[in-house]
This record gives structure tokens, C-alpha cells and sequence, in this order.
């Protein structure tokens, strides 16, 4: 039987271009990590790009989600990197992987604990006092109205995510400066959440009466709607973060 197929145009798991990863990637490798720890690191697309970029570094991707372990583990053998890469299917909560030079969580801050301060800690425990760490998190962008946070995901709240300035100065709190920051842009959000349903869209298009048309339907119109009511208002941002002494 045919299946609707799920995320085959999506590079990242994110709104993350080719242009700002390769820049990332650039800015992460000019303290000469030799220790990659990627947080929730599903397929561990930016770990590869970091270790092929960084030919004395190795990393380790954890991730509970087996399909995309298994596309990173292959991404790897396929760019030659499996001997420097590893891919492991565990939880991140309370994880004795690091510390490492470099410390990637891109969206998966909740897999370290439930309050960002709390993930925020556990990310200066992971990261060595002369590392890095590349992290990826939601903020608004402005403040949600009512109607707007009730199209979002269930029982979305203003609680849900802080402001820019507020994330910042939290991740000050938690021992970190700044060195980088910066936040995906509209274009990259679309491309991301396009991009997520596209191929599914299509076959949608194409199988209109297939036994699984209906679910799919319902399951994509659903997530479309979600993301057109928080596109504009919720942002990603992506902060480099130096330890401080």
C-alpha cells in the first residue's frame, strides 16, 4: 500500500538554511572542538556538517526518535564520517555524554529539563569551561492574542515561551555570555514548515481516495493551521554561548 511520505525535503529539522548553517558551523569550529555533544540531534545533520568541517573532532548525537537515528548513522557512513560519529537512542535528561568542546541543542531544550533555567544549567554542566554551545529556542516575537494562542498547539499559554532579551539574560544567568545572536528569519520559517508537508501535500493531491487519505488530511490541515497562527508571532533564536570562568 501507499504511504503518505513525511519530511523527505526537509534538510534541518528547523527553520535553518544551508547559508546561516554554514556560517553556524563556521563560528562553532574556531576554538578547535575535538567533543561534539548533540542534544536531540534527530538525523544530526549541523553535528556532521561541524565534524567535516572540524576533521579532529568527534561526536556523539543522542535521540529517542530511531527512524532519524538511523538516516544520521547512514548520512554519516555516506559523507565518511561514521568513524567519528556516533548516533545513540537515549534520553537526554540527566545525560553523563559531556562535558564536550561543543554542545548542539537545537529545539530539544525540554529534553534536559521542563523550565528553561533548568535546561539552561544542564547545558553549562555538558560544555567544558573553554567550549561552546549552539543553542536553538523559541521566543515570541510579540505577545500572543487569545485567538492567536488558540490556534497554536494544545493549551498554548504566553508561559509557554519567554522574549528575546528575556532568553538571553537567562542564558546569562545560567553562566554563559553571548558571543552570537541571531534568529531565524521568515523566509527560513516558511521554507521549514512548507517544506514539512509538501511531499505529503502532494500525495494528498494525487490519492484522494486512498484509506489513508482521510487521517492524513485531517492531520496535515492540522498542523497548517497551527503554524499559520504562530507564524510572525513565535521566532527561533540561535545563540552561540561561551561559558563563562
Amino acid at each position: 500500500m501507499t504511504t503518505p511520505p513525511h519530511r523527505t525535503r526537509l534538510t534541518f529539522h528547523g527553520p535553518l538554511s544551508d547559508t546561516r548553517a554554514d556560517a553556524v558551523v563556521r563560528r562553532l569550529v574556531r576554538h578547535r572542538p575535538t567533543t561534539v555533544l548533540d542534544i536531540g540531534c534527530g538525523s544530526g545533520e549541523l553535528m556532521l556538517r561541524v565534524l567535516a568541517t572540524a576533521p579532529e573532532a568527534a561526536g556523539t548525537g543522542i535521540d529517542l526518535d530511531t527512524d532519524d537515528l538511523a538516516r544520521g548513522r547512514k548520512a554519516a557512513a555516506d559523507r565518511g564520517l561514521a568513524s567519528r560519529a556516533r548516533f545513540l537512542e537515549e534520553s537526554a535528561t540527566g545525560t553523563t555524554r559531556g562535558p564536550a568542546d561543543l554542545v548542539l541543542c537545537v529545539g530539544s531544550s525540554q529534553a534536559l529539563g521542563d523550565r528553561l533555567p533548568e535546561a539552561l544549567g544542564e547545558l553549562r554542566r555538558l560544555v567544558t569551561d573553554h567550549g561552546r554551545v549552539l543553542l536553538g529556542e523559541g521566543f515570541w516575537q510579540r505577545t500572543p492574542a487569545p485567538g492567536e494562542l488558540s490556534r497554536m498547539w494544545p493549551d498554548a499559554a504566553v508561559t509557554d515561551h519567554h522574549d528575546l532579551a528575556t532568553l538571553v539574560d537567562l542564558a546569562i544567568e545560567a553562566g554563559f555570555r553571548p558571543e552570537w545572536t541571531e534568529t531565524a528569519s521568515l523566509d527560513e520559517w516558511e521554507a521549514f514548515e512548507s517544506g514539512y508537508l509538501a511531499d505529503t501535500e502532494v500525495w494528498l493531491a494525487e490519492h484522494p481516495r486512498h484509506p489513508l487519505a482521510e487521517e492524513t488530511r485531517q492531520r496535515v490541515d492540522r498542523h497548517r493551521a497551527r503554524w499559520l497562527a504562530y507564524r510572525g508571532v513565535l521566532g527561533l533564536a540561535y545563540l552561540t554561548l561561551v561559558p563563562t570562568a
